[in-house]
């Protein structure tokens, strides 16, 4: 891969997009078909080199479970878009997009929407130069929302003078966030969500205490937690079910449910002769308004 040997090297990814984005390749040339996820946009935007499979985060132990949990909850996600761009919705906001390749692979659901995108700038702009170098066109329908969180933009305040509008449902998703941020931090998103209009949806995932965990998941999460804090990105806040379904209804959700992997597996895995599947690591939580 050279498509970005002459770019701009003002911007740097952020290091948890470009390891989510080969997670989801490597599922493609690693795991045998069907595919939960036939993404590899993300791998070229990242242009890693060739060597990129043995990295140490995509060998690391319990990968294969990693990869099903990064696949499994992005087509997830996009499922319920689908569902809910049927019932009404006329917009979708991605908390955290990263390398998200959604409006590149599904020009035909987000055509139906207004997509907003909400990432730190420098990934984003890096983001934006990587997709004009590969050659894709910004479409009309998708717009870009820069939120520099460490200077204390608020993400809320930039969406709508994007274009967002607060008086049409939407579906909002947060995926691989909530364990970086602080309680309050994720209480306060939730109110944030749970006050737009009647028939929107909140799609996140969060992580289990380690004590919830069997002893070979809970090594894979502690060489995870190791990972993350080493790349400055530490692990601050890890929830039980209970609590993060009882935190929606407080910030006023008129309905939130608890999605697990095994609900996942048996959506997305059934049948595999391989064996993968998502483990008990993280779950999801769907909050209706």
């Amino acid at each position: 891969m050279d498509d970005g040997q002459h770019l701009s090297r003002e911007y740097e990814p952020d290091h948890t997009a470009v390891r989510v984005a080969l997670w989801r390749a490597l599922h493609v040339q690693a795991d045998a078909p069907p595919h939960v996820l036939d993404d590899e946009i993300g791998l070229r935007l990242a242009d890693p080199g060739q060597d990129w499979r043995e990295r140490g985060d995509m060998t690391m132990p319990g990968v294969d479970g990693v990869r099903a949990s990064i696949v499994a909850r992005a087509r997830f996600v996009e499922d319920l878009v689908a569902e809910r761009a049927d019932a009404g919705a006329a917009q979708y906001v991605i908390l955290g997009a990263g390398l998200d390749s959604f409006a590149q692979r599904r020009p035909g659901l987000g055509s139906r929407l207004r997509v907003f995108e909400v990432d730190q700038p420098a990934t984003q702009a890096w983001k934006r130069q990587r997709l004009a170098a590969l050659g894709y066109d910004v479409p009309s329908w998708l717009t870009f929302v820069p939120v520099d969180f460490e200077a204390g933009d608020s993400w809320w305040e930039r969406l709508t003078a994007a274009g967002f509008d607060p008086q049409k449902p939407a579906a909002v998703a947060s995926t691989g966030v909530s364990m970086y941020l602080t309680r309050e931090t994720n209480a306060a998103t939730l109110r944030q969500v749970a006050a737009l209009a009647p028939g929107s949806v909140f799609a996140t995932t969060f992580l289990l205490p380690l004590d919830m965990l069997d002893p070979d998941q809970r090594q894979v999460q502690e060489f995870s937690m190791r990972n993350a804090a080493a790349s400055g990105t530490p692990f601050i806040s890890l929830y039980s079910p209970d609590e993060m379904r009882q935190a929606a209804l407080e910030a006023g959700f008129t309905k939130a449910v608890h999605v697990s992997p095994d609900d996942l597996a048996a959506r997305y895995f059934a049948g595999r002769p391989d064996g993968l599947r998502p483990p008990r690591a993280e779950q999801f939580l769907v909050a209706e308004v």
